[in-house]
């Protein structure tokens, strides 16, 4: 589409608890989709909190996020709303207030990732998780971004339809800033994104 996309750039970053180093000296720069994995316990969700601005790191700087869309550790949806509801949330004002013209869109995407009919009639309250998961993830593609932070986005999900949320996440983000974790090795592979190893030697 030949677009600028921002790049997103992790300079030096520490965060620690206490007497608890979570990771130091991170410095990581970021202009396209990446996978982040990491050994269990070593603070990816802390790393895309920070990056969200919802933590602050110890020392270090990070530049160049942006707006982003995000998928969170938690599905935070409203759950009194329906899943189509719940995406039209992000949707800018202009936009919002003239829904209805998207409101087919959402719902074709969410029939895209495997939603029913049933399951679109629904308050979110009712989802199984991997329809709150997908939920999520569509909402998080549909906010205006320049960076999209996703945190274990295909938890809940069965081998069909993470590829089907695959396949529309490698769609949407195209060259966009992204990263993504996971311990979900078929998704790894689904993906076919850069790897990005933390704690395992040099970045």
């Amino acid at each position: 589409m030949g677009e600028y996309h921002n790049k997103l750039e992790i300079k030096d970053l520490a965060k620690r608890f206490g007497e608890k180093t979570l990771f130091e000296g991170l410095s990581l720069t970021v202009d396209g989709p990446a996978v982040l994995w990491a050994p269990s316990g070593w603070g990816k969700t802390t790393l895309l909190r920070i990056l969200m601005g919802l933590e602050v790191p110890t020392s270090g700087s990070v530049e160049g996020v942006g707006r982003v869309g995000a998928v969170f550790q938690e599905d935070r949806l409203c759950p009194q709303l329906t899943p189509e509801e719940n995406v039209a949330l992000v949707l800018p004002a202009k936009q919002y207030k003239a829904k209805t013209q998207y409101k087919e869109q959402i719902r074709k995407d969410l029939i895209q990732l495997g939603l029913d009919g049933e399951a679109l009639a629904l308050p979110a309250r009712k989802l199984s998780g991997g329809q709150k998961r997908r939920t999520a993830l569509l909402r998080a593609l549909w906010a205006e971004s320049d960076t999209l932070l996703l945190d274990e986005p295909f938890t809940g999900m069965d081998p069909a339809a993470m590829k089907k949320a695959a396949a529309m996440l490698k769609a949407r983000c195209g060259a966009k800033p992204a990263l993504l974790a996971t311990h979900d090795q078929a998704a790894i592979r689904e993906l076919g994104w850069r790897v990005i190893e933390l704690g395992v030697g040099r970045l």
